[in-house]
């Protein structure tokens, strides 16, 4: 049905194979001592006693339990304590606390058999190594942890279900290992024994470490499915209102985070339509005018979690015949997607979060025209060149970090990680010329109208 969205676990394992056994024939392969797993955050993996998974998982981008947060949030006593005393002021429908609560209300006898709740990155970990854990990363996104102090909040679990906290796995300490491969594993994809496997990271997080968002100052922009602009904090920084989320980190800091559920969701609708191929799209998108001759996207074509409109619907303004074509409307869908992200990096301003330079990732962020967008919107020096794939790169960081403290190397910092793998090298400088700035100005003007104008529009759930 509309907001539902699900992928079996098995699936994972199954990549996760292919990935390995296509590894193995690279040089070295035998020779690897550590290994990291990113994730997507806020997936619900339900295990029975024997580990077994109950149910497809329900993803990050899934919002039929908006009805459930909000059931949370009031048994706690409204956002306002929640915020005073856990740092969170809102539990966007893509938080797992919701979706355990809508699967002990809807699917009874799936939750009498659930044993164990599992972040998708900590599942596979469970395979890698057979031990079920967390960390504060990732866990900041279930709606369970006080971020502040990086542990279980105790009312927030318990207003999700019954026996909640039997279901939760322990948190592992920054830098500490969730253990080592399992020896038939390691067999079969031809590793040592003893090969350690990380805690591991949520997306951002892992991604975070990958583009250099390790020290304050320094903001990433990830143009992936999903749309996400953060930064590196050594305090929480947690919004009263609710817009960024407060997330812990992956090395013992916070990840300040804007959230947006249609980037390339965005584009890539526009491209099935069409049926362009990325080359052909790239090039339409670049033949139209910034502001794409008014024609105006408000791309909530998945709902929305910021701001938070679950039932949201995706929409074009400012249509006219000589307009209605689809390279005007790739470029406003590309243009209202950075557009929404761009209101979430003033806001991670108003709350003194620290931007000094803007690094992009994800697969959006290959596109040429797409980073002269961001960089005449984001009103920070932007670079290019991060990895697309910086989730993948801030894991195999986090193994190098968590192989070398194993090994009793002292003082080591995440950077010092990133500096021997040489991550930044190949960084470039995006220029936006002062008219792309000026016009983007009066497009973002009028995107925040047609926002504030659509928003009484969307049924609440």
């Amino acid at each position: 049905p509309p907001g539902y969205s699900e992928q079996h676990p098995a699936d994972w394992l199954a990549a996760a194979r292919e990935a390995l056994g296509r590894l193995r024939a690279e040089p070295g392969f035998a020779d690897v001592c550590a290994i990291g797993v990113s994730g997507q955050q806020h997936g619900l993996v339900a295990l029975d006693a024997a580990g077994e998974v109950l149910r497809p998982a329900i993803l990050w981008n899934d919002v039929r339990c908006a009805v459930e947060c909000r059931e949370i949030l009031d048994a706690v006593g409204g956002a306002a304590a929640a915020h005073r005393d856990f740092g969170l002021a809102a539990l966007p429908p893509g938080f797992t606390a919701g979706k355990l609560r809508w699967v002990f209300r809807h699917e009874p006898a799936v939750f009498a058999q659930t044993k164990r709740v599992l972040l998708p990155h900590d599942y596979l970990n469970l395979w890698l190594t057979g031990r079920a854990a967390a960390e504060a990363g990732d866990a900041s996104g279930t709606g369970w942890l006080d971020v502040r102090n990086r542990r279980y909040a105790e009312p927030l679990v318990g207003a999700t279900a019954p026996g909640t906290a039997d279901l939760l796995a322990p948190l592992l300490a920054p830098g500490e290992a969730c253990g080592t491969l399992r020896p038939e594993l390691a067999a079969e994809l031809g590793l040592a024994k003893g090969v350690l496997v990380a805690a591991g990271a949520g997306d951002n997080m892992a991604a975070a470490l990958g583009a250099g968002a390790v020290a304050p100052g320094i903001a990433v922009l990830s143009l992936g499915t999903s749309g996400t602009v953060f930064a590196r904090a050594d305090a929480p920084v947690c919004d009263p209102d609710g817009e960024i989320a407060p997330f812990c980190d992956s090395a013992g800091g916070w990840l300040p985070l804007g959230c947006t559920m249609n980037a390339t969701v965005a584009t890539e609708a526009v491209r099935s339509l069409s049926g362009m191929e990325l080359d052909a799209f790239e090039a339409a998108v670049a033949g139209v005018a910034p502001g794409a001759d008014g024609v105006l996207c408000v791309p909530f074509f998945t709902g929305e979690r910021s701001p938070d409109l679950p039932t949201a619907t995706g929409s074009f303004l400012g249509l006219r015949p000589n307009t209605m074509t689809q390279a005007h409307l790739a470029r406003a869908a590309m243009e209202g997607a950075t557009l929404a992200l761009g209101r979430l990096l003033d806001r991670l301003r108003a709350l003194d979060v620290r931007i000094d330079e803007l690094r992009l990732t994800g697969g959006g962020s290959h596109s040429p025209t797409w980073q002269r967008i961001v960089a005449a919107v984001g009103g920070v020096p932007v670079r290019a060149g991060v990895d697309a794939d910086a989730a993948a790169v801030g894991a195999a960081v986090q193994a190098l970090w968590t192989w070398r403290r194993d090994q009793g190397e002292a003082n080591l910092t995440i950077q010092a990680c990133r500096d021997a793998l040489h991550l930044d090298r190949d960084l470039a400088d995006v220029e936006a010329t002062q008219e792309d700035r000026d016009r983007y100005a009066e497009v973002r003007a009028a995107y925040d109208r047609a926002v504030d104008a659509l928003i009484p529009t969307y049924p609440t759930p």
